[in-house]
C-alpha cells in the first residue's frame, strides 16, 4: 500500500499543497516548527481519525498567521490511495464545530467508510508515552491498530463512550442525592448497565486479542533492535479481572475474547462497585480502565526500564503492529517521524533495515546527518512561508 499524491487544503500549518510521494523512502527535512509532521500527522488521520499530537478535532484546521485573515471553517485531506495496483482518491473534510464529511472517488460516504483504506503505522518521539504514560495511551494504540484490522471497532467504542458518558451522570446524579441526604434515582441503571456492560465486553474482547496477537512479532522486533538479554513480554490488564476473580466452575469468564461470559462478568462487576460508584458519581470499571501491562523478563518497564530499553520497547510495538497489519501480505505506510534523533547508530541502522519490508516510508528529520547512511532516499526540503504556509521547497534524490 502506499499513497502516490496528498493534497491539503487548510490542514494545520499547510493552506494549500499537493505532494506527490513515490514508493520507497520519502524524507521530509526542514528545521523544526516548519510543517513536515502536520504533513504526516493529515496522512496518518485517514487512517484511524485520531491523531498521535492531540486529541481535539479543531487543532488540525489552520490558523491564519495573518491575524486579519479569516480563519478557515474546516480543513481538507485528499490522497490517492495504491494498493495492488487499484487506486482510490478518498477525501476527508475536517468542519470545524460540525460533522465530517468523506468522498471515495467523489462520491459522498459516510466518513467511517474510508476507515482502512488507508494504513499507517507513526513511530514518532511521543511514543516514550506508551511506555511512560497513563493507561489511556496504551489503550488507544490497541484502539487504533484494532481500528485499521476491523472499522467497525471505531463505532463501538463511539457507542460505549457515549453509554459511559450517561451512565456517570447517572452515577453524578446519584452521588448529588445522597449527599443532600435523599434516595438516589436509579430507576433506568440497568438499562444503562446492560449497554455498558455488552460494549465494554466486546472493546475488551478486540483488545484482548490484538494484544495476544501483538505479543510474538513484538518480542522479536525487540530483539532485534535493542541489545539486551531481557525479552519483551506483553499482559492484556482487563478492569474487571482487577474487581472480581474468575469462576473456577466456568473455564469462560477467563477467556477475555469470550464476549457473552465477559458480559456476564461486567455486569457482576457493577453490582460489586455500585455503592462506590454513586458515592464518587464515576464508572469505577469498564474499558475505559482496561490497560496492557509491558515487562522485560520479570521486570516491568514502566518505572524500571532505562531510557534506552524504553525507547527501544516502544519501537518495538510500533513494529510489531506493522507486522500485524502486513499480515494479509499489503504493507502499511511506515511513519517515522523525527525518531531517528533520538536512536544511536546501531539503532538507527537496525531500524533502517527493519523499515526496508514496507512499500512505502515516509521519515521527517532536522538535518540530514541524522540519517543512517544505508537509507537511499527521496528528499523534500520543506519551509514555512508567512503568505503561503507550509511548502516544498525542492527535491533531491540521495
Amino acid at each position: 500500500m502506499r499513497v502516490s499524491h496528498l493534497a491539503l487544503d487548510d490542514f494545520r500549518s499547510w493552506k494549500h499543497g499537493v505532494i506527490e510521494l513515490p514508493a520507497g523512502p520519502t524524507v521530509l527535512v526542514g528545521a523544526n516548527g516548519q510543517g513536515k509532521t502536520n504533513l504526516v500527522e493529515a496522512l496518518a488521520y485517514l487512517s484511524t481519525f485520531s491523531s498521535h499530537r492531540v486529541g481535539a478535532e479543531g487543532a488540525l484546521v489552520r490558523i491564519p498567521i495573518d491575524e486579519a485573515e479569516a480563519a478557515p471553517g474546516g480543513a481538507v485531506i485528499r490522497a490517492r490511495v495504491v494498493t495492488s495496483g487499484r487506486e482510490q482518491v478518498i477525501e476527508l473534510e475536517i468542519v470545524r464545530g460540525k460533522a465530517n464529511r468523506a468522498r471515495i472517488n467523489r462520491a459522498q460516504v459516510r466518513p467511517r467508510e474510508i476507515l482502512g483504506l488507508v494504513r499507517t503505522v507513526v513511530f514518532a518521539p511521543e511514543d516514550l508515552s506508551l511506555v511512560r504514560g497513563d493507561p489511556s495511551v496504551r489503550r488507544s494504540f490497541l484502539d487504533d491498530l484494532a481500528t485499521q484490522l476491523s472499522p467497525i471497532h471505531a463505532s463501538v467504542r463511539s457507542d460505549f463512550d457515549r453509554v459511559a458518558r450517561q451512565r456517570a451522570a447517572l452515577m453524578k446524579a446519584a452521588q448529588a442525592s445522597i449527599r443532600r441526604g435523599q434516595s438516589p434515582d436509579l430507576s433506568t441503571l440497568e438499562i444503562w448497565d446492560q449497554q455498558f456492560a455488552a460494549l465494554s465486553a466486546r472493546i475488551t474482547a478486540t483488545r484482548a486479542s490484538i494484544a495476544s496477537r501483538l505479543e510474538e512479532p513484538a518480542a522479536r522486533s525487540y530483539d532485534d533492535v535493542a541489545d539486551s538479554p531481557r525479552h519483551l513480554r506483553l499482559a492484556f490488564d482487563a478492569s474487571v479481572d482487577r474487581v472480581i476473580g474468575t469462576d473456577p466452575d466456568n473455564p469462560a469468564s477467563a477467556d477475555l475474547t469470550d464476549v457473552e461470559a465477559q458480559t456476564q462478568r461486567m455486569l457482576a462487576a457493577l453490582t460489586s462497585v455500585r455503592e462506590k460508584e454513586t458515592e464518587r458519581g464515576v464508572n469505577l470499571v469498564g474499558a475505559h480502565r482496561d490497560d496492557l501491562t509491558l515487562s522485560l523478563g520479570a521486570m516491568p518497564v514502566k518505572g524500571y526500564a532505562s531510557h534506552g530499553e524504553s525507547w527501544s520497547v516502544a519501537l518495538a510495538l510500533r513494529l510489531g503492529a506493522f507486522e500485524l497489519l502486513s499480515d494479509d501480505g499489503d504493507t502499511p505506510i511506515l511513519i517515522l517521524d523525527d525518531v531517528f534523533a533520538e536512536l544511536d547508530s546501531s539503532r538507527r541502522e537496525g531500524l533502517a533495515a527493519l523499515a526496508s519490508k514496507a512499500e512505502q516510508i515516509i521519515v521527517t528529520c532536522a538535518v540530514a546527518g541524522d540519517l543512517p547512511a544505508s537509507l537511499d532516499h527521496h528528499a523534500l526540503h520543506v519551509r514555512l512561508d508567512p503568505e503561503r504556509g507550509t511548502v516544498i521547497d525542492g527535491v533531491d534524490d540521495e
